[in-house]
């Protein structure tokens, strides 16, 4: 079963190929995402990481939660759910 990861206060020089490329040392990963702004589409600095194992994103979190990238501290734990918002 995968397990998604939140990856917090990206380098706004990050791609979502070296989001993977930086994350995938700990565990296979499934896929990458980098959170853009609808309208610029400029990146909120934000992101998640899926990987294939439990194992390998608590892999993740031990290695790169804390890391400085390009100046930036990373914060990375497990996603939440995401909630639902809607009318009823």
């Amino acid at each position: 079963m995968s397990t998604t990861l939140f990856v917090g206060n990206l380098p706004f020089s990050m791609t979502e190929d070296s989001l993977r490329t930086l994350f995938e040392t700990t565990g296979a990963i499934v896929a990458t995402r980098i959170v853009r702004d609808r309208e610029t589409q400029r990146h909120k600095g934000f992101g998640f990481v899926e990987f294939e194992t439990a194992n390998a994103a608590r892999a993740a979190i031990d290695e790169f939660s804390g890391r400085n990238i390009d100046g930036r501290t990373l914060i990375v734990n497990e996603a939440r759910p995401k909630e639902r918002v809607g009318r009823r």
